[in-house]
């Protein structure tokens, strides 16, 4: 845990957003601001440039999925979404608005912490990806086929920071983008030690062997 990790905070009940402030300081992380608004949320975050913003789902003013997807259009902060549901179609429609992570109320404090490195680690990855594709359907688009290729990868051992690692790393090294390696994953069964993607990697690559290629669940959101 970063303990300069700055964030925001949009929850309109207000002992909840009490309660997560409370968390969060104890946890070491700094809250810039807070609000029970929507739409306030998207200005503080344009204003005060967090690391994370966490938005509860409906809020007076502007609910949490269009301020998240205001907040990950402009590519301002990693978002983190409250929510009462875990219902998988709202789960996806928050994923699509651009949050990173969710957790759903009431949440413990052993849920939190890793929710928040979560996404701020997924954002790290859609920075790297936005530096590529600058319209936000096709960035959500690439982080899905990135997603897909980090389960694949994951499959055969592969931590999921080591397995975006290694998508970037060859990307660099092919010169392609880091979709496009991704889709090597996919199609062509490139793995580490493998070359140019013939394949999974053999015993003597010191890998274990490739699991067959199948989607991956779709990464929360």
């Amino acid at each position: 845990m970063n303990a300069t990790t700055r964030i925001v905070i949009a929850e309109d009940e207000a002992i909840i957003r009490l309660d997560l402030k409370e968390m969060l300081v104890e946890e070491g992380y700094e809250v810039v601001g807070e609000t029970g608004r929507g739409d306030e949320a998207v200005d503080l975050v344009r204003r005060l440039r967090p690391d994370l913003a966490i938005l509860d789902i409906k809020m007076p003013g502007m609910d949490g999925l269009t301020a998240a997807r205001h907040i990950a259009d402009e590519r301002l902060a990693a978002v983190l979404i409250l929510t009462a549901f875990s219902q998988r179609e709202l789960i996806e429609e928050a994923r699509d608005a651009g949050a990173l992570a969710y957790i759903v109320k009431p949440f413990q404090r052993a849920d939190l912490v890793p929710a928040i490195e979560l996404a701020l680690g997924r954002f790290a990855e859609l920075t790297a990806l936005g530096d590529e594709v600058r319209d936000l359907t096709e960035r959500l688009e690439s982080r899905k086929l990135v997603d897909r290729a980090k389960g694949i990868l994951i499959d055969i051992g592969m931590s999921e920071h080591d397995a975006f690692a290694f998508l970037r790393s060859d990307a660099m090294r092919r010169r392609l983008k880091i979709h496009e390696v991704a889709r090597l994953v996919i199609d062509d069964g490139l793995r580490p030690g493998a070359p140019d993607g013939d394949g999974p990697p053999s015993a003597a690559d010191g890998l274990p062997p490739a699991a067959p290629d199948r989607p991956s669940p779709s990464a929360s959101p």
